[in-house]
């Protein structure tokens, strides 16, 4: 009955190591056309960090209203890489695995960021410290790709942004690199996860011990063990003190 976030800090707290992680964004109303992105793709509208796209249509045709149509897929990215992007037409696939209506289907395309080894472990600190999913998405997408549309007499670099994807990842969206993992076990980030995580239940056992006369939570407290990690927390946060006592002698 753990959230992500407290089973993401469980894992970093043993030391785990983060092999695979996917982030699945479901698009409900349909914005996001995979033929449409795949044409902008052999256009040279896509600008992106990955230097390869792959596309392809599957299963059995499926009547839709008065056409045919088929499953489209667009990769982004190399599927051998630590991180890339599979965009598909979720409403076929529940077509074809639960014999779902296409129209009926509730999650109309997918975006998915599939994420291995080191940029799994940066996006899962990322998650772990702000536990703002959406920002995480979409800050990878935003570094990564975005699609325009051409402009001539201009340098590619400044065609403008492609109105429909502008609004699937929203105005002003900032970039999160992946490449260079950020410091996951500070005093900041462990008082915030210990807020959202862990007070309210402290709270709880504390009132207890104090009602019932009891003393679970020193007991416990008693018999914890500190690993490295936490003693080089409190190292650091003495050496901070320590600078700024010195600092107010001078």
């Amino acid at each position: 009955e753990r959230s992500w976030y407290e089973f993401f800090m469980d894992v970093l707290m043993e030391d785990g190591v983060m092999k695979r992680l996917d982030l699945a964004i479901n698009d409900k109303t349909g914005i996001l056309n995979i033929p449409h992105l795949t044409e902008k793709c052999r256009n040279e509208e896509c600008i992106s960090v990955f230097r390869s796209f792959k596309s392809y249509r599957s299963g059995e045709l499926v009547r839709s209203g008065e056409k045919e149509c088929m499953g489209n897929t667009l990769y982004i990215g190399s599927l051998q890489s630590e991180v890339y992007f599979c965009i598909y037409e979720k409403d076929y696939e529940q077509y074809k695995k639960h014999d779902i209506p296409i129209a009926d289907a509730e999650v109309k395309n997918r975006f998915e960021i599939r994420l291995k080894n080191e940029r799994a472990d940066n996006a899962v600190y990322d998650l772990v410290s702000n536990e703002n999913p959406e920002q995480t998405a979409f800050g990878i997408i935003n570094r990564y790709v975005r699609f325009v549309d051409k402009e001539s007499g201009k340098p590619r670099e400044e065609w403008p942004l492609n109105p429909v994807w502008e609004t699937f990842i929203g105005k002003h969206r900032n970039m999160l690199k992946l490449t260079t993992a950020p410091e996951p076990y500070t005093l900041e980030r462990t008082l915030n996860w210990f807020s959202h995580q862990v007070a309210p239940t402290a709270k709880m056992l504390m009132l207890i011990d104090e009602k019932c006369g009891t003393s679970h939570v020193q007991d416990i407290l008693d018999n914890t063990e500190l690993r490295d990690k936490h003693r080089k927390i409190i190292q650091q946060k003495m050496r901070t003190v320590n600078e700024m006592i010195k600092m107010e002698d001078n």
